[in-house]
């Protein structure tokens, strides 16, 4: 194949990629609706472990060959990091889940997309890829867009620096925190599987990676007796969705764009997240947006279309 047929192919799957990321956010949208309906009846690393277990187990027909097949050709390094992803994802999963028992909605999503910050400040050490101005530009509106949405929250309440214990539709110390760290773990979890999806196929790399959180999970569970994972038969359904909608169909079209796209690319469409849980919560769990908050939205999606909107060539 000449360069220039390489080029192309890079360029179709570019725009292939870029279609398919506003899917992959309105499908992890729906994550936490499912989350606080599940939360009802079950602990939330509970419903952490079982997202991946079930993820894994919907996965495992389709992509078990090809990736014992390609696992059987990669050094012990990548085989590491394969391992350090999936611990990432779990402690994200774990602490954002957790964070919706302690803070709304909405705090706790707008929170957890915090992701491109970090992963704008670890990529170029990392992967050593150039970050664009044009990106930076729509990074500080569509973060601008975030903090707006964050301290709308805040402001409608007094007190908030010493709101340790949630309230209900209220922001608190605690869940706060804990979906920021889960921000910063998404972060390390992005930038690996950029590394990793230059070198195994995102079918191996979702399987091997999901596997590994279920399985760390599920460890934690088993050494924190406070902790279980039996469930009620009609509690099911929501772990089920909750596994194939923003998981098997959200994380793995994401996972794929980052073996096309710049992570940094992949990172701020995240910020779309937000925007997909706040309309979901106004219609699943009544939790009206001031206007406010419609405003922060909108800044929001013109500062992800800045940056990942017909990017120049070279730059993704």
């Amino acid at each position: 194949m000449s360069i220039k047929k390489q080029d192309l192919k890079k360029l179709e799957n570019s725009k292939y990629a870029q279609f398919a990321l506003p899917i992959a956010i309105l499908s992890v949208s729906t994550a936490a609706i499912f989350i606080r309906f599940a939360q009802n009846s079950i602990p939330s690393i509970t419903i952490a472990a079982y997202r991946l277990i079930f993820a894994s187990i919907f996965l495992f027909p389709f992509t078990i060959k090809k990736t014992i097949r390609e696992f059987r050709e990669i050094n012990q390094k990548y085989f590491l990091l394969v391992i350090s992803s999936g611990v990432f994802l779990a402690l994200h999963f774990a602490s954002w889940i957790m964070s919706l028992e302690s803070t709304n909605v909405i705090s706790s999503v707008v929170l957890v997309t915090t992701t491109p910050l970090w992963v704008t400040a670890f990529s170029p050490l990392v992967l050593h890829e150039k970050v664009p101005r044009r990106f930076l530009f729509g990074l500080c509106i569509a973060f601008l867009g975030v903090l707006m949405i964050s301290f709308v929250g805040v402001g409608e309440i007094s007190g908030w620096g010493i709101n340790i214990f949630y309230q209900k539709n209220t922001p608190s110390i605690v869940g706060n925190i804990l979906a920021l760290f889960g921000a910063i773990c998404a972060a390390c979890y992005v930038v690996i599987g950029r590394i990793l999806r230059r070198h195994i196929s995102n079918s191996s790399y979702i399987l091997s990676v999901y596997s590994t959180s279920a399985f760390t999970l599920t460890l934690f569970i088993l050494l924190n007796h406070q902790y279980s994972l039996s469930i009620n038969y009609s509690d099911i359904k929501w772990l089920v969705l909750l596994a194939l909608i923003p998981q098997v169909i959200g994380h793995s079209l994401i996972n794929w764009s980052l073996g096309i796209l710049p992570a940094f690319f992949v990172a701020i469409s995240l910020l779309g997240e937000p925007i997909g849980s706040t309309i979901m919560a106004i219609i699943f769990l009544k939790e009206i947006p001031s206007v406010n908050e419609v405003v922060s939205a909108v800044i929001i999606l013109a500062g992800i279309f800045i940056a990942i909107s017909n990017p120049k060539r070279g730059e993704c």
